[in-house]
């Protein structure tokens, strides 16, 4: 029935028979409901009148009941985790027009009901009509509120959700309420409960005061106010909830906060605080991300979202829900103390829920993220070249079989199907080759391009050195070498430089030649290395510093950085530049000094066996800042000076031989005629003396010569002898080249290589020369300055990160010497300064020439090509890198005796690692397998893989039948 404003009650009809009962039942109404005030005023601790008139609630319930069923879906979720506002909304008392829907069972009540609302509805409007203004005036606010957040009034709420079907979660759990207890108990003081909660909320006093706060939180309480005043089937807690719809940011990010914390008291709902709290943690979702989403995704598909989750909750858990509301219950006395906290719970439960959606979108965003994340691996590797590998630690741990394998062990049946396949072909030739030992004088010693005694003895002549030069076997050898009796492990860095063992390089006529000027000396079961030379008795340290005391130029480890020393015998005085921060290439021929070089690199020292006979060293032209001889027994002066002119080839313009020998400082006759020979010769190449002294404490002298900078002495000269080369003579042309008795001009042009001097060290390491423009096309195909740069930017995270962690390589004591098998610009040795290691980079003679790349950013390098043997003793090296090599020298020539020199130049338990495409990566896995190598790590993808194998200490036990034509 509804009630105006001016309605009033009817008891003066004329008929008898019922006045009389009438007249008793209003007075029944009026006592009951009297009797109800009082209660309620007895347990409320302050009266609030209600400052609607019976007109406007009877349009606000109206409106309301209309609302409730064009809600949309997204108000199930609400109902899901707020669980202290249904309870409080079903216990509150209905109004007539909402109560007749809700409890339509039970027709035979409803008159009594309304007549009791009738009488307490009246009642509390002429208590409240006093206010009447000051409430619509909150109505009017809290209206603008949902204006704010993008609602419309009423019927211009957003509708998607259409009316609620019985088995909704909502009607559930409505269901469920309904069953409480609670209800039945404590309605009443519920209800009056309720109203005085919604009364302060809305910040009326008595008096029609506000209670003042800011904007954001008056209005998010404002908005709560609806979940605490609802009916018994929550068509008002639907209405809240769509004023509540679309918060601002900051309410959200309330909201959020006050989720977070219900989750992690364990006292918000059982079900979105838990999904809530695996999102934040798991992946980091913050406020920011949770408003972006919010604000992004549109309405409905929020609402959707919402109404999924709420449709996925189990009879279980809604029994959960009903069992945590029966508890509730007995904290009644404490929520009426305190009403505001009630409210903020249930503002609390309302925020998880409606955030809950948007976390799992989020959620499931942020898991395809990592997961693309994880895939992509390094965007700078990618990027640079074809880089398909893992480059983290984690990543890189794979086991040979990752490629093939589905799971974590193989049946018996791949198992013997494999291990046949292995047994028919280690029959055959090629990747399962039978391995045997070489059957050659020099035993474990051989060096297959210098021992070549069938090639030796058909030389014409010796006179130039010819027979210390390259003469490769027509075939290169397949078979092993065998290791000295009692090898052992080499001992570490830098304790190797003064110490080693005996049995790993057992010769010892050096020591009796040479022991008593601190060569080498045979102490026990080591050869000891005091430091001393020929020209340094007292110590190489004190040699190198009275070099630069004479010459302070020289600067070494900042100006000089990249050193050559000729004839360097046990490589001492590169083995103590490296205090110096500088790197030195030593080489010497393979000669009566029996091992000096092998001598060099057991001690981790960089060497190669070489001589200055016919042809070019194999390096690029002006490379060098510092040429050094001491006593290197080379008759520079021969000839019109052609060993010389090689060493001007290689000096940098600019840059300085030093030359430490008898015909500095002594008086004999040979040595005066030698000297007066240099003195001509070096005049003429337009060398400048720049000093020459001698060392008191060593007695020896020494001189330095400076080369010129530019062409003008060149021009001056009143004699063209030494001539200058042709034009067309290339000075970086130096694979199997013969000498030539003449000079190059030195470049003028400020775009070309050496008219400058490079940066200091370690600056000139990162930074792309000068000569290099962007108009050059760089090996990657991009302007030469950039691909020098990405290609430094490729190493740099597969050495840090793939090579240093993931592959279980001792890098601190283990690796010293270590080669790039195919350097381009440098940038894998250039990305191993963290090592305590050196790197000798080899560019291929079928590659693009880079190696004065490498040079000017103070590393160094030799040319070779991969279809011969290595210039060095067997055991040399403690890594061997290989990216893309081997696919490329297969074209070229057979792949199973560059294997076969890899396991010659290669230490045992040292590693190979290749990268290659996957082809290759078998045919390579498969020899290594054949070699009793450890295969360390296998993995392919995409046609590209990694392979990392172990050098073991197995030796075949067959020799050749015949003996090799190798000495």
């Amino acid at each position: 029935m509804p009630f105006g404003k001016s309605s009033t009650m009817d008891f003066r009809r004329p008929s008898l028979s019922s006045s009389s009962s009438q007249c008793s039942t209003a007075t029944i109404v009026v006592f009951v409901a009297l009797c109800l005030v009082g209660v309620w005023m007895m347990t409320s601790s302050t009266v609030v009148p209600v400052d609607m008139s019976a007109t406007e609630i009877s349009s606000e319930m109206k409106q309301q009941a209309s609302e409730t069923y064009s809600a949309p879906a997204e108000e199930s979720s609400s109902e899901v985790s707020g669980e202290e506002t249904r309870t409080d909304a079903d216990a509150s008392v209905s109004d007539p027009t909402t109560e007749t829907k809700s409890e339509s069972s039970e027709e035979p009540k409803v008159l009594d009901k309304t007549a009791e609302t009738m009488a307490e509805k009246t009642q509390e409007y002429e208590l409240g009509k006093d206010d009447e203004d000051k409430k619509d005036d909150d109505s009017t606010k809290a209206q603008a509120y949902s204006d704010e957040n993008g609602n419309t009034e009423g019927e211009e709420m957003i509708k998607e959700g259409g009316e609620r079907k019985e088995g909704d979660p909502e009607n559930a759990q409505d269901r469920s309420s309904k069953e409480n207890p609670r209800e039945s108990a404590n309605g009443a003081q519920e209800n009056t409960a309720d109203r005085q909660t919604y009364s302060d909320e809305n910040g009326n006093a008595e008096g029609g005061e506000m209670i003042k706060e800011d904007d954001q939180e008056n209005s998010l309480e404002k908005s709560r106010e609806g979940s605490s005043q609802e009916t018994t089937d929550g068509e008002q807690e639907k209405k809240a909830d769509q004023k509540f719809d679309e918060p601002t940011e900051s309410e959200q990010d309330k909201s959020a906060e006050q989720s977070s914390d219900e989750t992690t008291d364990g006292d918000a709902n059982p079900e979105g605080g838990g999904t809530i709290k695996e999102g934040v943690q798991d992946y980091g979702q913050d406020k920011s991300s949770t408003e972006e989403a919010y604000q992004v995704t549109p309405d409905g598909e929020q609402e959707k979202k919402a109404d999924h989750k709420v449709n996925e909750t189990t009879d279980g858990e809604q029994n959960k829900i009903s069992e945590q509301n029966s508890n509730e219950a007995k904290g009644d006395e404490q929520q009426k103390s305190d009403s505001n906290n009630t409210s903020q719970q249930d503002g609390r439960d309302q925020g998880q829920i409606e955030e809950k959606g948007e976390q799992n979108q989020d959620k499931e965003a942020e898991v395809k993220s990592d997961e693309t994340i994880t895939a992509t691996g390094n965007k700078t590797e990618d990027s640079v070249s074809s880089e398909v590998f893992p480059d983290g630690a984690q990543s890189e741990l794979l086991n040979e079989t990752a490629r093939t394998q589905n799971s974590a062990w193989s049946t018996q049946t791949a198992e013997s199907k494999k291990e046949k396949e292995v047994q028919a072909t280690s029959k055959e030739d090629g990747n399962g080759h039978t391995w045997k030992l070489c059957n050659v004088t020099t035993a474990a010693d051989y060096i297959p391009c210098l021992d070549n005694e069938d090639a030796i003895k058909k030389l014409r002549t010796t006179k130039h050195y010819e027979h210390r030069e390259r003469h490769c076997p027509d075939e290169a050898p397949t078979c092993l070498l065998p290791l000295p009796e009692g090898y052992k492990q080499p001992i570490e860095w830098p304790n190797s430089r003064n110490k080693i063992w005996y049995h790993n390089v057992p010769h010892t006529e050096l020591a009796t030649i040479k022991g008593h000027q601190n060569w080498v000396k045979v102490s026990g079961e080591y050869l000891t290395f005091p430091g001393g030379g020929t020209q340094f008795k007292h110590g190489a340290l004190h040699y190198i510093d009275f070099i630069q005391e004479s010459v302070p130029d020289i600067a070494w480890g900042q100006n000089s950085r990249v050193v050559l020393d000729v004839g360097c015998g046990v490589a001492s005085f590169g083995g103590y530049l490296f205090d110096r921060d500088v790197l030195t290439m030593s080489f010497a021929p393979k000669d009566e000094h029996e091992a000096q070089v092998q001598f060099a690199l057991e001690r981790g020292i960089p060497a190669f066996s070489a001589v200055m006979g016919t042809k070019r060293l194999p390096f690029p032209g002006i490379v060098f800042d510092v040429i050094h001889c001491a006593r290197c027994r080379v008759p520079w002066h021969i000839e019109g000076g052609m060993l010389l002119l090689e060493l001007n080839r290689l000096l940098r313009p600019g840059g300085y031989f030093v030359w430490s020998a008898t015909p500095v400082y002594q008086k004999l006759e040979e040595d005066v005629e030698i000297w007066k020979a240099m003195t001509e010769l070096t005049k003429s190449m337009c060398w400048e003396m720049v000093n020459k002294t001698k060392d008191k404490i060593n007695k020896v002298g020494i001189v330095t010569y400076r080369k010129p900078s530019n062409n003008e002495c060149y021009a001056n000269r009143s004699e063209s002898s030494p001539p200058l080369c042709q034009a067309s003579d290339d000075p970086n042309a130096a694979w199997n080249v013969p000498l030539q008795a003449c000079m190059h001009e030195v470049p003028m042009d400020s775009a070309v290589r050496g008219t400058q001097w490079p940066q200091q060290w370690p600056q000139r390491l990162e930074n792309p020369p000068y000569w290099l423009n962007s108009s050059q096309i760089g090996v990657y195909g991009k302007p030469a300055p950039e691909d020098f740069k990405a290609d430094f930017e490729h190493w740099k995270p597969v050495v840090s990160n793939s090579y240093l962690k993931g592959l279980g390589i001792d890098w601190s004591s283990g690796v010293r010497n270590v080669m790039d098998m195919r350097a381009v610009y440098g940038g894998f040795a250039a990305a191993f300064q963290e090592v305590n290691a050196w790197v000798m980079n080899i560019v291929t003679v079928d590659s693009p020439d880079t190696l004065p790349v490498i040079y000017e950013r103070g590393l160094f390098g030799m040319y070779h090509d991969w279809c011969e043997s290595f210039s060095t003793y067997p055991r040399s090296y403690d890594l061997l890198h290989a990216d893309h090599l081997f696919s490329k020298t297969k074209k070229r020539c057979e792949l199973l005796p560059v294997i076969a020199e890899v396991d010659r130049i290669l230490r045992p338990q040292g590693n190979l690692i290749v990268r290659d495409n996957a082809e290759t990566l078998e045919e390579v896995e498969s020899m290594a397998r054949s070699l009793n190598w450890e295969v360390r790590m296998s993995y392919s993808k995409e046609n590209e893989g990694l392979l990392c194998v172990q050098k073991t200490v197995w030796r075949p036990k067959e020799v050749e039948a015949t003996v090799s034509s190798l000495s």
